[in-house]
């Protein structure tokens, strides 16, 4: 059938779609380690993360969780670093590791075809590796020196502090690094926490991509055999212990002419029954470039290049942000903007223009984060490491479609509350 182009193609509400979620495939390695399968996709590419409980929740000393996290790649029994990398490289291979608050990863990026000579080596790397004291001489420096430029920076300072605020600087989420937690880091702390954490540690395995037909037993035959799952999560609970005061005003740089502005305060995590309604007051209010922030304060004021809210993705507690780098002098305009919409949002209901072009924003994003093995597979391991499933994701769709004004409006009013919001400036 040819196309004819001069005849304009229907336009379809993103709303009207029927969106289904992809399941993935679950099965358990013989040492008891789940793992979770997306085989998706045209490229001959895999992607094989393994997610630990190690995490900085679970650390006793300051960024000792993500030093063990970071220093994984260099050094083992048998691989200095260099090897290591050149190794990967070999193949055309990515190795990266990252360090959350609950959770650390290693993740693998590679061609499908390379993955039996890949996985011995990752294997080695969990279970093998040394932390050589030269490479952490190397990581402290390197540490150091990147800390020391950043704190120069308005908005990594107001990062910082706006987290200790709300959840209290003991709190893993509110606790920040000083050069001096550097140069107390020691080898052996970092040996430690990686024997109790990686090595016999709770993992889970994500995988996606074009999966080979024989990797469940490959990934049983390299993994399946480790001490892994040997010792439980701990149940470690922290009190949180917010600020007394509200409003702060930090000046990190006598001369500058730009400011960081952070407003936040506590909110519930997504298993609160409000959570997932406010996704969408909070894109209506903040979460995208057609919000009323930006319209208003970009776009009308020309106080700042961009202002965005969202609620933070912690798994225990969490937080509604906003964020925003406006000019020195249009800092506290900037604020009392903010102030006036939420004070709009609770007093007058949403037009249903507004609120159409929200759930259709919405609605597309969703469809974009259902594009890719990669994506889908990223979405799975969300709801697996918060405990929930794929009816959180219909309930989800079906609440953007069907929230009204009214319910939104009355979350503005419980939520939207100037008296609840932390307010700092750094400049």
């Amino acid at each position: 059938m040819t196309l004819n182009r001069k005849i304009t193609p229907p336009i379809t509400d993103a709303v009207s779609f029927d969106l289904q979620l992809k399941k993935c495939d679950t099965y358990h390695l013989d040492n008891g380690v789940p793992v979770y399968s997306m085989n998706a996709g045209a490229q001959e590419v895999l992607m094989i993360e393994w997610v630990f409980y190690a995490g900085n929740w679970y650390e006793q000393k300051n960024i000792v969780a993500a030093s063990t996290n970071f220093m994984l790649k260099n050094g083992t029994h048998q691989k200095n670093a260099f090897a290591i990398n050149e190794y990967f490289e070999f193949y055309g291979a990515y190795l990266n590791r990252s360090c959350y608050n609950e959770t650390a990863t290693i993740t693998l990026h590679c061609l499908s075809k390379h993955i039996h000579e890949l996985l011995p080596v990752v294997a080695e790397i969990i279970t093998e590796s040394i932390f050589p004291e030269e490479e952490l001489n190397t990581y402290r420096r390197n540490q150091k020196q990147r800390l020391e430029v950043n704190l120069k920076k308005c908005d990594f300072i107001a990062n910082r502090l706006i987290d200790e605020y709300v959840y209290g600087i003991h709190h893993p989420y509110g606790k920040y690094t000083s050069t001096l937690d550097y140069d107390q880091l020691n080898q052996e702390e970092l040996v430690a926490f990686y024997e109790k954490f990686y090595k016999e540690g709770n993992c889970t395995i994500f995988t996606a991509g074009q999966v080979p037909a024989d990797l469940p037993n490959t990934l049983n035959t390299v993994f399946g055999g480790l001490p892994l799952q040997k010792r439980p999560v701990p149940n470690i609970q922290y009190t949180l212990r917010p600020a007394t005061e509200k409003k702060y005003n930090i000046i990190n740089d006598e001369a500058g002419v730009q400011g960081a502005v952070r407003l936040a305060r506590p909110f519930p995590n997504r298993h609160h029954p409000d959570f997932q309604k406010v996704q969408i007051l909070n894109n209506i209010f903040g979460g995208f470039f057609g919000s009323r922030l930006m319209s208003n304060i970009r776009e009308d004021k020309g106080y700042t290049y961009g202002i965005h809210s969202y609620i933070q993705n912690h798994i225990h507690d969490s937080a509604w942000l906003i964020s925003t780098e406006a000019g020195r002098a249009v800092c506290e305009p900037t604020i009392e903007e903010v102030y006036k919409e939420m004070h709009i949002l609770c007093n007058e209901p949403i037009e249903e223009d507004e609120l159409s072009l929200v759930r259709n924003y919405m609605i597309g994003s969703v469809l974009g984060e259902l594009d890719g093995p990669f994506q889908l597979i990223s979405r799975w391991k969300n709801y697996v490491l918060n405990g929930i499933d794929e009816t959180y994701f219909y309930k989800s769709v079906e609440l953007i479609k069907s929230t009204s004004a009214e319910e939104l409006q009355d979350l503005a009013k419980k939520y939207l509350n100037p008296e609840s919001f932390y307010e700092l400036i750094v400049v």
